[in-house]
């Protein structure tokens, strides 16, 4: 199964993010939308995994939630990768801090002990809005980008993460959660 580990996004910041899609679809841009119900923060990527490694993985993310505290995170600015010249996926910001680079690290080292290949980008947190399917339109979107490159979307405070399955369909990806691992200070 396709999966990954994310920071699940309350419904109040979804609601936030899909009024800005709703507002970015009016430049006509060729995009394909994230659906508001599956914007997440990816920690990291496994791709497919199978039934039997689910439960070590579950036991890494439990021992590194342990650890941690609820903290913070900003929702601000948007921007494009890998530039707004040659934009592929348009994205939401996520202040970084460093609670969240310490929990996506040690992830990260905790998923490499399992054979997981660590990643070679420096990890830059955001919330994909969608994916550029061509250039049309495109100009119209990035001047609007440009004028929300500061904006803020709120703040959102992170108690758990998820390990998430990712089913693909030719109506978009589905997002279910295989388990919740609440941080150790979180009460759950």
């Amino acid at each position: 199964m396709r999966s990954f580990i994310a920071i699940k996004l309350p419904e109040t910041a979804k609601s936030a993010l899909a009024g800005l899609q709703q507002e970015l679809k009016k430049c006509g841009a060729d995009i394909r939308w994230v659906k508001p119900e599956n914007i997440h923060l990816t920690l990291k990527f496994l791709g497919n995994i199978g039934d039997e490694i689910v439960d070590n993985i579950l036991k890494i993310i439990e021992t590194i939630c342990r650890r941690f505290r609820s903290f913070d995170l900003e929702i601000k600015g948007t921007g494009a990768f890998p530039s707004l010249r040659s934009p592929r996926v348009l994205w939401v910001g996520v202040n970084s801090n460093a609670d969240v680079a310490a929990l996506q690290n040690e992830i990260e080292a905790g998923m490499s002990s399992l054979g997981f290949a660590r990643e070679n980008r420096k990890f830059t947190p955001h919330l994909t809005l969608g994916r550029f399917r061509s250039s049309q339109g495109k100009g119209p979107l990035l001047e609007k980008i440009e004028l929300f490159k500061d904006r803020k979307y709120g703040l959102i405070d992170v108690g758990s993460v998820a390990l998430m399955r990712s089913d693909l369909s030719p109506s978009g990806a589905r997002h279910s959660v295989i388990a919740g691992i609440s941080f150790g200070n979180s009460g759950s």
